[in-house]
């Protein structure tokens, strides 16, 4: 499993905690109470959504069954038939390519990397 995937799952595990002991939280606090960064955020989303873990009401996450199954798992379609095409495909591209919104991606390869559906790494660009 690449450390990518693995941060994905360690990021889904802070989430998970973090309601589990606070209970319900807008997006903005839990950022702050886990420390993360969007993207890691919305793909801890993915991966609790595919464990059916974490419910959305409006602007609020809590720990429940997830009612999230139908946007992200269909966006984890269209990006798993982009990925299909592809041997590197960054998310910027993912975006552009599936017509899906930059942090709705992170959260179906959130959804993907559960699955076991897809490797992931970083790459360092230079500027």
């Amino acid at each position: 499993m690449s450390d990518v995937i693995k941060s994905f799952g360690n990021n889904a595990g802070k989430l998970w905690d973090t309601l589990d002991t606070e209970g319900p939280q807008v997006q903005t606090k839990l950022l702050k109470k886990t420390n993360l960064r969007n993207e890691e955020f919305y793909s801890a989303i993915g991966w609790l959504a595919r464990e059916n873990k974490i419910y959305k009401d409006k602007r609020t996450y809590k720990i429940g069954e997830t009612n999230l199954t139908e946007k992200i798992g269909s966006d984890a379609g269209k990006v798993w038939q982009v990925l299909g095409g592809s041997n590197e495909i960054d998310v910027n591209a993912i975006s552009r390519l599936t017509k899906i919104e930059k942090m709705d991606c992170y959260s179906a390869l959130g959804w993907l990397a559960r699955e076991g559906s897809i490797t992931a790494r970083i790459t360092v660009r230079k500027r």
